[in-house]
């Protein structure tokens, strides 16, 4: 089992710290990566921090990874040596359900491996990508097509699938309105996606501070929403609103802005509890949903369809001993608009 460098947090909300874990020996079915770059999620700073229930110590977050295969189990048939790959937020599902069958991994009813935070069949902790290497089935593993450069590829990962994977699903496209609220991390790969896909996009923020971006990367039109005349403006023009936002929206305002039938779509994950009028949802028949990451084959569609286009995320690339200070960024808003480590730095 060999001894990898790690950042990791040794427990709820301290500072994460360089240390070391051992990860498994190759399987029958294993590649060992060489992770290259490890984009940092808000949703690592949730779990680092205790903020979605309690965690696993020491934790070893990061679920954006992308690198080369160092080695391959002997059964391993889709990856060889020196292949550009990824692995996302999952590293193993039942396999046998419904949802798995379907493609569907993320909602394995028996329970989707994540892969940092959780635990393997075997009841070890898991451990993810803010790491030297990582040893990931291959059914587990996406390909990075080579139009993609990895530090930008990184976020894809899950940013990338989060968004992509509701835009798909609720046929974002030609003659389709889409809001994306929030410009951050999740916000800006949802207009890039959306924009790619052919929609009309419009980007709500809390401020305009952000306009040249949001329309460069795609918006059509961009709109403040601490300003009450935007949802007098909007009212009844969207088919879909995806929101990427972590903190509790006043949905009935944002459920006003959807057409009859429309949907707002919940990628963001608040720590908090959020409350609704339902007759917000009644008059207009709308929808009111979520959607996390996607499965495995969805997330290989994802890549392919962002190398095609030339999606990749705007990061800014840092040390891994700038990672404590990069989490406190992230809270202010103060990135644009994703965060990735060079893990040559551990």
């Amino acid at each position: 089992m060999p001894t990898i460098p790690v950042y990791a947090a040794p427990s709820a909300k301290a500072p994460l710290e360089r240390t070391t874990v051992e990860r498994r020996a190759i399987g029958e079915s294993d590649v060992l990566i060489d992770i290259h770059f490890a984009g940092i999620c808000h949703s690592d700073i949730h779990q680092a921090r205790d903020g979605w229930g309690e965690g696993i110590y020491p934790m070893v977050p990061g679920h954006e990874i992308a690198g080369t295969v160092a080695a391959t189990g002997p059964g391993v048939t889709r990856f060889a040596v020196g292949d550009r790959v990824g692995v996302g937020c999952l590293v193993d599902s039942c396999r046998e359900c419904d949802n798995c069958r379907a493609g569907l991994e993320q909602h394995c009813s028996g329970g989707a491996v994540p892969t940092y935070n959780g635990r393997h069949k075997d009841g070890e902790p898991t451990y993810g990508g803010y790491a030297k290497q990582i040893v990931v089935d291959e059914n587990y593993t996406l390909r990075i097509p080579d139009a993609l450069p990895l530090d930008v590829a990184a976020p894809l990962l899950c940013a990338g699938i989060t968004t992509y994977s509701p835009l798909r699903h609720w046929n974002a496209g030609p003659g389709k309105k889409v809001a994306v609220v929030g410009m951050g991390g999740l916000g800006h790969m949802a207009v890039r996606i959306a924009h790619a896909l052919g929609a009309e996009v419009t980007v709500l923020s809390q401020t305009l501070g952000k306009r040249e971006d949001g329309l460069r990367l795609g918006a059509t039109h961009y709109h403040a929403t601490s300003d009450p005349a935007t949802f007098e403006e909007l009212r009844d023009r969207f088919d879909l609103i995806v929101s990427t936002v972590s903190a509790p929206l006043d949905f009935d305002r944002y459920l006003s802005l959807l057409r009859t039938d429309g949907a707002l779509v919940n990628v963001g994950a608040p720590e908090e509890p959020v409350s609704l009028n339902l007759f917000s949802l009644l008059m207009g028949r709308k929808t009111l949903a979520g959607s996390n990451i996607g499965g495995i084959r969805e997330t290989q569609e994802m890549l392919d369809f962002c190398a095609e286009h030339g999606i990749g995320s705007e990061i800014e690339l840092i040390e891994a001993h700038q990672i404590n200070d990069a989490y406190e960024r992230v809270l202010r808003s103060d990135v644009r608009y994703r965060f990735v480590i060079d893990t040559a730095t551990l």
